[in-house]
């Protein structure tokens, strides 16, 4: 499922409602396959906490709809999905995610650096503060034919200008511009995707570093 509409995503931008209700039907179909049907249907109601959480992200632009549903069917359909054995909660996807989606500004730090190393002079043509050009290190880099990306350059007085606005995640389109600043557009269903896959394999990343750490 996660698979599926994580390429339909990255691709079309939106993923087909469909995909979400067959999946939502068979979770609540697989209840009825549990050895102990009312112990079962406690953790998956404890899971659906989930469930408003996602829903008021969505509302607020933090991620789309695809995000959304994806969180809230999946906590219906594998409430305790882990082989570890160690303990998960139902936001373990959802923070493994969160994690996961920083990555993108360790690439950058490294991209632009090495652009800098290669003495390309990245910001030219820009009129911009030090810190502006420090934060934009961080959040995007200059590409030539950008892909799944945002514009974060806009013109202002004829100035090529910094643009860090925040955008809301569905109705923001992928920049096709070409030399331009951009920071990296891909959906978050991407990282529950993997925020899950870590949760089966390895489990909550902040129980396990707490673990460490104590």
């Amino acid at each position: 499922m996660l698979f599926v509409a994580s390429a339909v995503d990255m691709k079309k931008r939106e993923v087909n409602d469909i995909l979400w209700i067959v999946f939502g039907a068979v979770a609540a179909v697989l209840i009825f396959f549990e050895p102990d049907l009312w112990p079962g249907i406690k953790i998956i109601g404890f899971s659906m906490i989930m469930a408003p959480v996602a829903l008021a992200a969505w509302r607020l632009g933090v991620f789309g709809g695809a995000d959304a549903l994806a969180l809230i069917v999946l906590a219906a359909l594998a409430p305790h999905g882990t082989f570890t054995g160690k303990e998960i909660t139902p936001f373990t996807t959802l923070t493994n995610g969160a994690l996961l989606s920083i990555t993108p500004i360790i690439a950058n730090v490294f991209r632009n650096l090495l652009a800098i190393s290669k003495h390309e002079d990245i910001f030219e043509g820009f009129s911009e503060s030090r810190l502006n050009k420090v934060v934009a290190l961080f959040i995007g880099y200059r590409a030539k034919n950008p892909k799944y990306s945002f514009s974060i350059e806009k013109i202002e007085n004829n100035t090529k200008k910094l643009d860090f606005s925040l955008r809301h995640a569905e109705k923001t389109t992928f920049c096709d511009a070409t030399n331009t600043w951009v920071t990296p557009g891909i959906p978050y269903l991407v990282y529950i995707t993997g925020g899950f896959l870590i949760q089966v394999f390895y489990g909550d990343i902040i129980f396990n570093l707490l673990r460490v750490g104590s």
